[in-house]
């Protein structure tokens, strides 16, 4: 595989990003992209939010927050989204773009970032557990937490 790079979520990438294609039955767990772009506007402080390219083509998006006076531990780094195209799944993309914001957590000072999880069988907990989060709990909507020790 060529080689992956990150650039910021923008007005030149956002339409990519939002017509990534999904597997079927990805869809009830994966927002469009457009829903996280407008987190940027209302929390521009703690918004990260990358496109992940291989060549010049859009493969991937990830939005991350950083809020470390957030009430809830869990949300003071975390993974709010991960979206990789179907026909690049499987091939390094979403670790790539996990790995990156886990680097930007640890270069501000955070020792773990989390995300959460809605369980299911085409859902993203697979993914998660082999790029190394651990579950350490459980949202009141059933949602699974998972934290990555850095």
């Amino acid at each position: 595989m060529a080689e992956l790079r990150l650039e910021e979520l923008s007005a030149s990438n956002i339409v990519a990003a939002n017509n990534l294609s999904l597997k079927p039955g990805q869809e009830q767990f994966i927002a469009p992209v457009t829903y996280s772009a407008e987190s940027s506007v209302v929390n521009p402080n703690t918004a990260w939010q990358r496109v992940v390219l291989l060549d010049d083509k859009v493969v991937g998006f990830i939005h991350g927050n950083f809020d470390p006076e957030n009430s809830h531990e869990e949300f003071r780094a975390c993974i709010w989204r991960i979206n990789v195209d179907a026909e690049v799944q499987g091939k390094g993309v979403g670790r790539f773009a996990a790995e990156a914001l886990a680097g930007e957590a640890k270069r501000r000072g955070f020792d773990r970032i989390t995300v959460l999880w809605e369980p299911g069988a085409e859902g993203p907990e697979a993914f998660f557990h082999r790029i190394g989060f651990k579950d350490i709990g459980e949202t009141a909507y059933g949602d699974v937490i998972g934290a990555l020790e850095l």
